[in-house]
């Protein structure tokens, strides 16, 4: 079998595609996640995968973990690993809803990361259609909070993980239609200002306000970015009534670096922020931290094969190491072989022009397909 010779359907594709997208599933509403888990399982289960429904803490949607028959499941396999939830609030089709035009098809969550997910379980059907069993046993994991920074499953993805002996993931492909073989350490944090309130239209002075001190703040939390490990906060919420000087305001901050040794710094230095001193206090709260992933000799000669797959189609697969979380954080900072941003081309992730490139459906899908049948 060649898997160049495979007969994906761009058309087909996209129409299976369409329900994914249409499914909305922002992270912070688990019962919209558990819709898009609903479709993806039925996928799955219709495939003659074995699929478990797993609950997740912390309030968030369930995962769906799903394994294909195979002849030899003492062998460690291929994971393909992915999210379902997305940045887009439920509503968002109203602004944003699925399009097509040429080339191109818009949607809430098309390209993050619906599309990779979808062309991932299209190339084990072509699979299944050619008769071909996979040299290695295939499981499929889905997972609901990757947005928020996989604070309910990380556990769940390295479990599966280490019963594996390579990691896919899905993600977008990058800009110039290359993969990824290693990720920026992120860490995230909760900022808090207590204030002392009083009515704004009386006298203004006797108070301390919350979201005064915030702002303040933020400017100088972002201001301590360098080349080594940059912070930005991208949220805020404070006061509830204009003619009261704030008595709260929360914000969530977000550092990333290339290396761990200066994310730890980047931790220390935002740790020591906290100051209960002053008329309002300024708290910080650490979050959830995803660790850096630096390409190492398995996730390099993962790349490399993929890489001659990608030859044989015509087409150039460069490898960069980048920002922007994944579940291989995890994976590949376990030493497991890991290749990242195996999904579609598109652009405009996270903001209402997301689209992607249709022909890439095929492309990613047979690329796909080539890994899940030639991996050992």
């Amino acid at each position: 079998m060649n898997f160049t010779d495979l007969p994906f359907d761009a058309d087909e594709m996209l129409a299976g595609l369409k329900p994914w997208v249409e499914c909305e599933s922002p992270t912070y509403d688990a019962s919209a996640v558990n819709r898009m888990m609903d479709l993806a399982a039925y996928e799955l289960a219709a495939m003659g995968a074995s699929v478990e429904r797993i609950p997740s803490p912390g309030g968030v949607g369930d995962s769906v973990r799903a394994r294909f028959p195979h002849p030899d499941y003492s062998k460690p396999g291929i994971l393909i690993s992915g999210h379902l939830d997305t940045v887009h609030p439920v509503g968002t089709l109203e602004k944003l809803p699925f399009r097509r035009e040429g080339n191109l098809c818009w949607g809430p969550g098309i390209q993050d990361m619906k599309g990779g997910n979808y062309l991932s379980l299209e190339a084990i059907k072509q699979l299944q259609r050619a008769s071909f069993t996979a040299p290695l046993p295939i499981t499929v994991l889905f997972t609901p909070d990757e947005e928020i920074g996989t604070p309910a499953t990380r556990s769940l993805i390295e479990t599966t993980a280490t019963q594996n002996k390579y990691v896919l993931v899905p993600e977008p492909a990058t800009s110039d239609g290359g993969v990824v073989w290693g990720r920026y350490a992120i860490a995230r944090y909760t900022l808090q200002t207590k204030g002392v309130p009083v009515h704004a239209g009386i006298n203004p002075k006797k108070g301390h306000s919350a979201v005064r001190e915030m702002a303040k703040r933020l400017i100088a939390i972002e201001d301590m970015s360098t080349e080594d490990c940059t912070f930005s906060v991208s949220v805020i919420q404070g006061g509830q009534w204009v003619n009261c000087v704030s008595s709260e305001c929360t914000a969530q901050a977000l550092s990333m670096s290339k290396h761990q040794k200066d994310l730890d710094a980047g931790i220390e230095k935002m740790m020591a922020l906290n100051d209960n001193s002053g008329d309002v206090a300024f708290i910080v709260r650490r979050g959830v931290t995803r660790p850096v992933w630096e390409p190492d000799e398995g996730s390099k000669m993962l790349h490399a094969h993929a890489e001659r797959l990608a030859q044989e189609m015509g087409l150039k697969l460069p490898a960069h190491m980048q920002g922007g979380g994944s579940d291989a954080n995890f994976t590949g900072a376990m030493g497991i072989a890991s290749l990242d941003s195996l999904g579609v081309r598109g652009a405009g992730l996270h903001t209402l022009n997301e689209h992607i490139e249709i022909d890439s459906l095929v492309e990613r899908g047979k690329l796909m397909a080539g890994l899940l049948a030639t991996l050992q």
